[in-house]
């Protein structure tokens, strides 16, 4: 019955257009091939074969979600006035993502990881070596003031808000509290991505964490149930929040729900949060969890303000991730595909 509801309802994920807020980036992909050692030092020389672009951190689940509902996404994010900002910014406009409202930054780089990757006839292509070029420095109080009035221009135009925190200096305390009370104010859901410093997100609508975090967040280890559901229980208490989506790798998610949603009770007398677990889908077929994260926020936000509940939106996020993790680095998923895996498990 849950298949069939959240497939008859799959193409509403069309319509709703959300605004991804946070530290965008690019990762340079460099492959070559193996030619030789160099005289000049003990290192490989390659011969440059191709190079790709791929949108990481908030560009990624902005990517995701453009995918999805075919380019109904906003970006916020400073960059550098920089030759990686224009690339970061044609990439970003070729996935059909609106770039209006970012904000350049002549002080901070573009943050860029380029990661060079060199193989021979007879191996597998190898990571070789990773440059980074970022400023995490938190933002100037002039290039803030410009962020904060693109975030309050931009939030009534969207349906949801992602709020993708990668420690890179865009999400200031100013910024991520102007982001929450906007989109409290124009009645819009807002979830936040985030690894640590949750505190900082009092009030967000929801949090994808994932176990690990959450654990630093809150102190101990959660080691069976009953540790699961007081962590959940805390953490929509600490942060006052409606949903806690904890991803937890091969043991899949689990879903908290505030009984008090609105203010109202979810059922006569239950006044203790619900806690919903389900697996993780494909898990046999694991290549490379990197940008998963970005992937689960960008579906289950995108779930949420279609009009999914929690748990349907949980179980799309679920499914978006085990799709793009069989692929090397950062992807994305489509409706097309979200369709096919969904007819392909037996049961959710």
């Amino acid at each position: 019955m849950e298949k069939a509801e959240i497939l008859k309802n799959l193409d509403r994920l069309n319509s709703p257009k959300i605004l991804v807020i946070g530290d965008f980036a690019i990762d340079e992909m460099v492959f070559g091939q193996t030619e030789r050692i160099s005289r000049e030092a003990p290192v490989l020389i390659l011969e440059h074969s191709r190079t790709e672009i791929i949108l990481g951190t908030a560009s990624n689940a902005a990517n995701n979600i453009a995918s999805i509902n075919n380019g109904k996404v906003g970006a916020i994010g400073v960059l550098g006035d920089d030759y990686y900002g224009g690339v970061l910014i044609k990439t970003l406009n070729d996935a059909k993502i609106n770039t209006d409202f970012m904000v350049v930054d002549k002080t901070r780089k573009t943050t860029t990881k380029t990661r060079i990757s060199g193989s021979c006839s007879q191996s597998i292509t190898q990571q070789i070596v990773r440059i980074d070029r970022q400023t995490k420095t938190p933002l100037s109080p002039e290039i803030e003031a410009k962020v904060i009035e693109n975030i309050k221009k931009a939030i009534p135009l969207y349906d949801g808000v992602i709020l993708s925190d990668y420690h890179l200096g865009c999400l200031t305390e100013n910024v991520i509290k102007t982001a929450i009370e906007t989109a409290h104010t124009h009645n819009k859901i807002i979830v936040a991505d985030i690894q640590k410093d949750m505190e900082k997100y009092k009030g967000v609508t929801a949090i994808t964490p994932n176990q690990p975090d959450s654990e630093k967040f809150l102190g101990y280890f959660i080691n069976d149930d009953a540790a699961l559901k007081k962590a959940g229980c805390e953490l929509l208490d600490k942060l006052d929040l409606k949903y806690a989506l904890i991803t937890r790798g091969e043991k899949g998610m689990v879903l908290f729900e505030n009984p008090c949603i609105n203010g109202v009770l979810d059922g006569a007398n239950n006044t203790a949060p619900q806690m919903q677990k389900i697996p993780a889908f494909n898990k046999k077929e694991v290549f490379d969890v990197t940008g998963a994260g970005d992937t689960v926020v960008a579906a289950f936000t995108l779930a949420l303000c279609a009009g999914f509940s929690a748990k349907y939106a949980m179980v799309i996020g679920n499914l978006a991730a085990s799709i793009v993790i069989r692929q090397f680095g950062c992807h994305t998923t489509n409706l097309e595909e979200l369709r096919t895996e969904l007819n392909n498990i037996k049961e959710i």
